[in-house]
């Protein structure tokens, strides 16, 4: 059998990634005050054993007001980060993983319920609400308490944290970052001609409405270790006409590249409730393809990527050059190493479970330095 393409290495920039399966970040809603719990420690334990070639620590919010939830992580103060360093130095005890973090503000789609009571919106003032706040006074859902539209000190502001936070994660040792610009969250809302409804100089035409989260991605990237990569998850379409597209995606993700982006992660939807979600089987991975097409960077494919072959098709065709996992993820932590055991290849597993190597996949373990 020839070698799967899933199982060959790839260059990350300057960071050298075993295979092409990437841990998709995946928000727990299970920290408190915005600083990670020891469930983050026992979930990311679980995901730094799976073999993949790099583990995305969940969207992060840059300022308390940038949490989805009560339940958020964060990395805005020396709380969150000692919070956050305690789960990674756990990690990186035990595995030879590459760790990112994914530094994320939700703007108007913030101060939520946690998903399982839920998810709806808690307004000011209640418990484990606040005031959100959007490139216009405009609510995700009607009816909703309405975010403030961010004035110049506000983007400045929020500028200076994105790059703050990028800082604390280079202390941390994180040998990446991610930019969320993706789901209908803050950065995704300046984007879309949906929720930005600015006169100014951050809204109108294409290049206005990009201008805010290049300008974030710009301070993030000098923050940041000039050595270590940095991606921008976007979202390719938001299924909605008249809305953000593949057309202006690729128009972003050229003026990414050209700021020094390393990657390109690739999903959709999350801006508005009236989207039509054309859903199925790699069904975004058209809109990875045409990002990879017209740029010159590493892109990532994600969503109902299920099955070995399929993973596969995707990368050894050329339409992604890696792949995201999340919830294939959650259901099977050693997805991995099955397969890498479908294929024949090889995959790192800790010392501490060498021996639970199936006799039918001799060679499939390979030992941790």
């Amino acid at each position: 059998m020839s070698e799967a393409h899933l199982f060959t290495p790839f260059s990350l920039g300057n960071l050298e990634l075993p295979n092409r399966i990437v841990v998709a970040p995946m928000c727990q809603y299970s920290a408190e005050n915005g600083c990670m719990t020891d469930w983050h420690t026992l979930h990311l334990g679980h995901l730094a054993l799976s073999g993949a070639g790099l583990l995305t620590l969940e969207a992060s919010a840059v300022e308390p007001e940038g949490r989805i939830t009560y339940g958020d992580a964060g990395i805005w103060s020396d709380e969150t980060e000692a919070a956050m360093g305690r789960v990674v130095e756990s990690i990186l005890r035990w595995s030879e993983i590459p760790v990112a973090l994914q530094l994320a503000h939700a703007g108007r789609k913030a101060s939520e319920e946690v998903p399982w009571k839920g998810r709806a919106q808690i307004a000011p003032g209640q418990d484990g609400g606040w005031q959100t706040v959007a490139p216009s006074a405009i609510p995700f859902l009607d009816g909703e308490n309405s975010p403030a539209a961010l004035d110049r000190a506000d983007i400045e502001r929020l500028r200076r944290s994105f790059a703050e936070a990028a800082k604390r994660a280079a202390r941390l040792g994180m040998q990446c970052v991610q930019l969320h610009s993706a789901h209908g969250y803050l950065l995704h809302q300046f984007l879309s001609p949906l929720s930005n409804k600015r006169s100014d100089d951050y809204g109108g035409s294409l290049e206005n409405r990009m201008r805010f989260p290049l300008e974030v991605f710009e301070a993030v990237r000098e923050a940041f270790p000039a050595e270590r990569p940095v991606t921008v998850r976007v979202s390719g379409t938001d299924w909605v006409e008249g809305g953000w597209d593949i057309e202006q995606t690729v128009f972003y993700a050229q003026a990414l590249e050209a700021r020094g982006c390393t990657a390109i992660d690739v999903s959709s939807g999350g801006l508005s409730p009236n989207q039509k979600v054309q859903g199925g089987p790699s069904y975004q991975v058209p809109l990875a393809r045409r990002v990879k097409e017209e740029t010159g960077m590493a892109v990532m494919a994600v969503g109902l990527i299920t099955e070995f072959e399929q993973a596969e098709s995707i990368v050894g065709t050329g339409d992604a050059d890696l792949i995201s996992l999340a919830r294939a993820l959650l259901y099977n932590p050693r997805w991995p190493w099955h397969a890498a055991a479908h294929f024949g290849a090889t995959v790192s597993a800790p010392n501490q479970y060498l021996r639970s190597e199936p006799r039918q996949h001799a060679g499939l373990f390979k030992q941790a330095g």
